[in-house]
């Protein structure tokens, strides 16, 4: 799954050598940035001589001109006050300040090559044998020194009392402002692969008024209301767009991380 078969295009422009290996993610992530790229130009934002590298790389004068493409094409309205309270009311756990959970996982690593069908079936099927044996005598820590892809697999997986900074944003996503403690009932995805992840114990943290926090909700509202425009505008791009080899259907792309 990871062998891209043939060469996708984008309105005829590639998006890969035949010879490359890439995740269909990866590829989908080079086909949004090649619709936009593509998008300045004819918005006459961006030299029509630009023209991407092999590797997928842009130039940085199309990151500017996407940027000031979607500086104009994106609408993004101002949260409101009563917007803010209801965010905050919603997730009042999201910004406590000191919460700490302390943290074990296996970790199934997605590196290039790989073979990500392979690599999820065995993630799911440890996954199952874990969470059916939770509780049983180290059952996760011998799993953990057996599998995971991480140094931590050493010490049965343990990586101690975190907070959400110590991590990725989308690991920190699933682990913290929640109450579950145990094997968690899902994998955990991150920028470093498929996490099968334990918590062993939480620190609530202490809850800050919503004023002393209203900036970071307005933030965490407009990142949200970026990505919905984003991807309306990326598949009204897709949708004129000739598109071969590539499947953009709930395509995340490089620019909602």
């Amino acid at each position: 799954m990871t062998t891209t078969a043939a060469v996708a295009r984008i309105n005829g422009f590639a998006l890969n050598a035949a010879e490359e290996n890439l995740t269909p993610q990866a590829l989908r992530q080079r086909a949004c940035t090649e619709l936009l790229r593509q998008a300045a130009q004819r918005a006459g934002l961006l030299d029509r001589a630009d023209a991407p590298t092999p590797d997928g790389i842009i130039s940085e004068a199309a990151a500017s001109a996407i940027e000031a493409l979607l500086q104009r094409e994106l609408k993004l309205p101002e949260p409101t006050e009563d917007a803010c309270r209801r965010h905050y009311a919603a997730h009042e756990s999201a910004y406590r300040r000191g919460e700490r959970v302390r943290v074990r996982h296996i970790l199934f690593a997605v590196t290039p090559g790989v073979d990500v069908t392979a690599l999820r079936k065995q993630a799911e099927a440890i996954f199952l044998d874990v969470r059916c044996h939770d509780g049983r005598a180290d059952g996760f820590g011998a799993a953990a020194r057996k599998w995971s892809n991480c140094p931590s697999g050493a010490h049965g997986g343990d990586l101690g009392w975190l907070e959400a900074t110590d991590c990725a944003p989308e690991f920190a996503r699933e682990v913290f402002g929640r109450t579950e403690v145990g094997v968690l009932p899902r994998l955990v995805h991150s920028r470093f692969g498929l996490h099968v992840v334990e918590v062993l114990e939480r620190e609530a943290g202490e809850a800050q008024a919503f004023e002393a926090v209203r900036g970071a909700v307005a933030s965490a509202l407009r990142h949200q209301a970026f990505v919905t425009a984003l991807r309306q505008y990326l598949s009204l791009l897709a949708g004129e767009a000739t598109l071969e080899g590539v499947d953009l259907e709930a395509a995340d792309t490089p620019l909602v991380r």
